[in-house]
């Protein structure tokens, strides 16, 4: 199955993370298909950066957003709730 997701970058104690399309078999910051944006929780304001037509697209082939992907891309607007 194919997930919109997480990757975990940055240092400790400073996260920033890369949404990414990867299998749900690969580790959370392992092997992944495609970068379709960022999000960096430590900045004020916070930043979330998405290719809103690379997310819809993968959508339409089926994959599934996890919880956290799917609040900051519905809080985005990319998509509907």
């Amino acid at each position: 199955m194919v997930k919109i997701r997480l990757r975990r970058m940055g240092a400790k104690k400073a996260p920033f993370y890369r949404i990414v399309v990867a299998d749900s078999r690969y580790p959370r910051d392992g092997r992944f298909i495609e970068e379709v944006g960022y999000y960096d929780p430590m900045k004020e304001p916070v930043v979330l950066k998405v290719d809103e037509d690379k997310v819809k697209d993968w959508l339409s082939k089926g994959a599934q957003p996890t919880e956290t992907v799917k609040a900051l891309l519905v809080k985005n607007g990319v998509i509907g709730k």
